[in-house]
């Protein structure tokens, strides 16, 4: 048992993932995996169940990371200076329910008074190898010094099973203040969605936007072969404001005419020939096949929408409601030019699903039946909303077919169990 244990100590629970890209239950990354990024040879990492002094001739290239809830169990990393650590536990408890918000100010609590240097949690240690000097080899401490100019110091969540897990690192320094968040690229579609959003917060940042607050980007380059995507940190962590009536709605539609909304048929649009593109990347099987016939009966029926911007991902843990505004992060799947209504349809089935812990086919009908009063407060007319809640569900299904999310072990990647039957059932009435 370790002291963690003895002492009642626990992680923060995080916020859940997207229910097709891994939620609670399904398996964690591991902590090798991580390491393996961060800390490539020459670089070695040890682990230990307690603190151990820095002595020796490697005392200047190591570096001490706690391990939450024990290097067993692991749920963070941590550095393991009281200022950085406590900060770093206080931000990952955040934005949460108020069982995340207790235990997270209980451990950072805990940190704060010594506890890291009393046993709490696993120990790690990152010891740099030689040649660490140059970023380009070095560990991604090194690299983000060199380009953020100041000293950094890492933390990071192990996230959920899914197809588009990354590192993402909170970066503070020594004395607990918050730099920014960094993303690291793993494989090539997490290369490709950190360069996808690099470009949105590009876009964005020339938008009027008075209705949300969105990251800026830092810095943006290769490490180790990877992409590194570093934003300014969103104060997230700063008091809670319970959204006001039409709040959500009135920043969703200004997100919407982000590069001008247009109207047209969904046969022969931009968006139907992008949704079939990505569907005929995805493996070949009896989902993609039956979304593909779905897709043709849709267009089939010739029917005329509204285009316009949407979030991609747009949820209750990847925003903040505060005294400083509305505060909306994680711009990977942005995208332009679909039918509006995507936004809230994603927000209110992502809530269903993880939050209220709803059966997910049972959520993915409802998003279809009560479309019409979804999408009432944005203008679309009831007739079309249906068609919208069909088309979103397609949407949804393509990406995680196409990002193979069942392959990476994601809880619901398999959209034949849940998102396809809705489409299917919904069709006939559209």
């Amino acid at each position: 048992m370790t002291a963690a244990d003895t002492a009642g100590a626990k992680a923060p629970p995080a916020e859940p993932d997207q229910p097709g890209e891994g939620a609670p239950g399904a398996g964690r990354s591991s902590l090798g995996e991580v390491c393996a990024v961060l800390w490539p040879p020459p670089a070695t990492v040890s682990l230990s169940r307690g603190p151990r002094p820095l002595r020796g001739p490697d005392r200047d290239r190591e570096r001490d990371f706690v391990v939450l809830p024990s290097a067993g169990r692991p749920r963070l990393l941590v550095p393991s200076g009281r200022r950085a650590s406590a900060a770093a536990v206080r931000r990952y408890g955040e934005p949460g329910s108020a069982r995340a918000w207790a235990a997270s100010r209980a451990l950072a609590l805990a940190l704060a008074a010594g506890g890291a240097s009393a046993g709490l949690g696993g120990r790690l240690r990152v010891t740099a190898g030689p040649g660490t000097a140059d970023p380009g080899t070095g560990t991604i401490e090194g690299y983000l010094r060199s380009v953020l100019g100041c000293e950094v110091l890492v933390s990071t969540h192990l996230g959920a099973a899914r197809a588009n897990r990354k590192p993402v690192l909170q970066l503070l320094t020594p004395r607990g203040q918050t730099v920014g968040f960094a993303k690291i690229s793993v494989n090539p579609l997490t290369r490709d969605l950190i360069q996808a959003e690099r470009a949105a917060l590009e876009i964005l940042a020339t938008a009027t936007l008075p209705a949300l607050r969105v990251p800026r980007v830092l810095h943006h380059g290769q490490w180790q072969g990877r992409e590194v995507l570093v934003m300014n940190a969103l104060p997230a962590w700063r008091r809670r404001r319970a959204l006001r009536p039409g709040q959500l709605t009135e920043a969703m539609t200004e997100l919407a005419g982000v590069g001008g909304r247009s109207r047209g048929p969904l046969a022969g649009s931009g968006y139907l020939g992008r949704l079939r593109s990505r569907l005929a990347g995805a493996p070949p099987g009896p989902d993609r096949d039956t979304l593909g016939a779905a897709l043709d009966a849709v267009a089939a029926a010739g029917p005329e929408l509204s285009f316009g911007a949407w979030h991609g991902d747009w949820t209750g843990w990847n925003m903040a409601s505060t005294a400083g505004g509305l505060l909306v992060w994680d711009w990977e799947r942005f995208a332009a030019g679909v039918p509006v209504g995507f936004d809230p349809l994603h927000y209110r089935l992502q809530t269903d699903v993880v939050r209220r812990r709803r059966p997910a086919a049972d959520a993915a009908g409802g998003c279809v039946r009560d479309a019409a009063a979804s999408l009432a407060p944005f203008g679309v007319p009831a007739g079309q909303a249906r068609l919208v809640a069909v088309l979103y569900l397609a949407e949804l299904s393509a990406r995680y077919l196409a990002d193979r999310q069942a392959e990476a072990g994601a809880r619901l990647g398999r959209p034949g169990t849940w998102l396809i039957p809705a489409i299917e059932k919904a069709i006939p009435t559209l």
